[in-house]
């Protein structure tokens, strides 16, 4: 089996804080000859974490599906051509949103942009210094996708997407954050992707996730594993809600599935 696996809310709590349990788990199914994936919108400049790292993967899908790794070489990497990465910025710019691009080695935003604020806070913190300026390496950035602050009216910000719909599909997380993704990409084409690359039937996969930008993966993955405890239902995309992060959830559901 190929078990492919959510960060934030999954694999570990608000504080970055990953249980004991979970860890076993993961060791364990691996020791039982599963393959274990990462599978995350978060961009790789931004997987960093040692201790999440340390816990020993197989693979990880990063932004979205645009980028897999495998036995630590990458075997596949979407980037945004320099053109259409301009003409997102001035056209995120133009429309009053802040803009932070994400990619393999770097994360690129304006720090004025984002003072005082909890997101941009807390990416500033774990980037050090693979942090970059957007306007210090204007139009040489290495990126698959971004995310906006959009402290801006809805019909300003339905504007924005419109005129850039061609190159992105969007994730709305609130009335100020939204995710803009490739067309044709979500964590579900990642695995897909890592199944057409491996060989492997993608009946043969487990999904974990916990909220609703994990759909596509539960769904496409051949038994999606939602988690419980979450302000998210996704009873309609997943085949079994596990327990909650806190309560070894991870571990509850391979147990059940006799993955471990």
């Amino acid at each position: 089996m190929v078990l492919f696996f959510d960060i934030d809310g999954t694999l570990w709590n608000y504080k970055n804080e990953i249980s004991e349990k979970t860890i076993e788990a993961i060791r364990t199914a691996r020791a039982n000859g599963h393959k274990c994936f990462i599978n995350t919108g978060r961009a790789r400049a931004f997987v960093t974490n040692k201790e999440l790292l340390g816990i020993g993967f197989d693979g990880i899908v990063s932004s979205c599906g645009t980028m897999i790794e495998y036995g630590g070489q990458t075997i596949y990497n979407r980037l945004i051509s320099s053109e259409d990465a301009i003409r997102t910025v001035e056209t995120v710019r133009h429309y009053g949103f802040r803009p932070i691009l994400e990619g393999p080695k770097h994360l690129y935003l304006e720090l004025d942009d984002f003072k005082g604020d909890m997101y941009g806070d807390k990416v500033i913190n774990e980037m050090g210094e693979q942090l970059r300026g957007i306007d210090d390496c204007w139009g040489k950035w290495e990126i698959q996708k971004l995310s906006c602050a959009t402290n801006v009216s809805m019909d300003r910000r339905d504007l924005c997407f419109d005129e850039l719909s061609d190159l992105y599909d969007y994730m709305i997380h609130s009335d100020t954050v939204v995710e803009m993704v490739p067309k044709g990409f979500n964590k579900g084409v990642g695995i897909e992707k890592v199944c057409e690359l491996l060989g492997e039937d993608i009946a043969n996969t487990f999904a974990f996730g916990d909220s609703i930008n994990d759909k596509e993966m539960l769904l496409a993955a051949g038994i999606g594993v939602g988690m419980g405890g979450t302000y998210h239902d996704l009873s309609e995309y997943a085949d079994y809600i596990t327990a909650s992060l806190d309560d070894d959830g991870i571990w509850k559901a391979m147990k059940h599935f006799e993955l471990i």
